[in-house]
């Protein structure tokens, strides 16, 4: 599914649309997740890794991504995942989440090229990167909900309305 075409993404008032605030209905859509916590809601136009030759490839060679853009690593079950920055051009912040879609552990500021094994812990089904230093920018830590089709059995259901907060 993925292709790193980060050129579909809105920019100007389309792009401040993405930051959710009051009531609001979800929107799941394969090229988007949303995240609530205690920081609010945020949602980040993403491109899907969910085959192995995806994931191998990841954010690799890319140049540089738009603010509010990011990969979304889709396993088919929980399990220890673990990442490295091999070919990776720019800053990552890395949002481990379990089946549920709950964070439970942010790498923040993976270094472009850094070849040690960044571990996201045991349980993960679901990888959210982002732009180095947006998770910290937005108070995404773990506890967090993520909301895509992709999760099933989400603790933040696509049918869900956002709370006001």
């Amino acid at each position: 599914m993925g292709n790193r075409g980060f050129g579909v993404i809105r920019t100007g008032a389309a792009l401040a649309a993405l930051m959710l605030a009051g009531p609001v209905a979800a929107e799941c859509a394969a090229d988007r997740i949303a995240l609530r916590g205690d920081f609010g809601n945020v949602a980040f136009q993403v491109d899907v890794a969910d085959t192995v030759e995806e994931r191998a490839q990841g954010l690799m060679f890319v140049e540089e991504m738009p603010r509010f853009a990011g990969m979304l690593f889709v396993y088919d079950r929980p399990q220890p995942v673990a990442f490295w920055m091999k070919n990776t051009l720019i800053p990552l912040d890395m949002v481990f989440a379990d089946a549920r879609g709950v964070v439970q552990r942010v790498h923040a500021e993976a270094v472009p090229g850094d070849l040690t094994g960044i571990p996201g812990g045991d349980g993960i089904q679901y990888v959210l990167e982002i732009n180095g230093g947006m998770a910290e920018t937005l108070g995404i830590a773990p506890g967090a909900q993520m909301q895509h089709p992709a999760i099933s059995d989400a603790a933040w259901a696509c049918d869900d309305v956002t709370p006001e907060g």
